[in-house]
């Protein structure tokens, strides 16, 4: 075997190794990452917020809007309501409407995103759909309630926050597993939207 070729096996080798590497560096990277971010009390997207400030501001008002996409998902997803007017500190409540348009089972998942991007540091949700994967059945229409307040500590300049909401499907879930009931079979006693 020739030097050239010797040497492009060894380089080959090497190569192989570290893409190797990098997968799982990749791979173990994910739950690592969810566990720093637990421990630390960032990134906390999947669970509910505290509410430590009680007090209401009613000399602001900012206005929410509501916006529903969905990502390679055979699901109809919508707000029922386009915008809502709140006061920072005021508990809230906005549902959301989704329907399968499959004939089969299918489990989403929720994930928030807020524009602008610092409001999110201000949006309390008490309760959500985004908090669990969501599994309906074919044809199953389900109205979804996201409970929240926004922090008096937004900045003064913030008069409006759109909450975007997309829903992506998880492949191989379970569909037996529990899902969220739906609003209509809640109380709703106190809160407004």
């Amino acid at each position: 075997m020739s030097t050239a070729a010797s040497a492009n096996r060894k380089l080959l080798v090497k190569l192989a190794v570290v893409a190797a590497a990098m997968f799982a560096f990749g791979y173990v990277l994910v739950p690592f990452y969810k566990q720093i971010c637990e421990v630390a009390g960032i990134n906390r997207i999947l669970q509910p917020d505290t509410i430590t400030n009680t007090q209401i501001d009613r000399t602001r008002t900012v206005t929410i809007e509501f916006d529903a996409n969905t990502h390679n998902l055979p699901w109809r997803f919508k707000p029922l309501k386009p915008s809502i007017a709140v006061h920072p500190g005021e508990l809230a409540r906005i549902d959301y409407e989704v329907v399968n348009t499959r004939d089969q089972a299918i489990t989403g998942q929720a994930v928030p995103s807020y524009g602008p991007q610092l409001a999110g540091q201000y949006f309390r949700k008490m309760e959500c759909f985004c908090f669990t994967q969501q599994t309906l059945k074919a044809g199953e229409k389900r109205d979804m309630p996201v409970v929240f307040v926004v922090d008096a500590a937004l900045p003064k300049d913030v008069n409006t926050i759109t909450l975007s909401y997309t829903f992506f499907q998880i492949e191989g879930a379970d569909v037996k597993q529990v899902t969220t009931p739906s609003a209509s079979s809640r109380s709703d006693k106190g809160i407004s939207g």
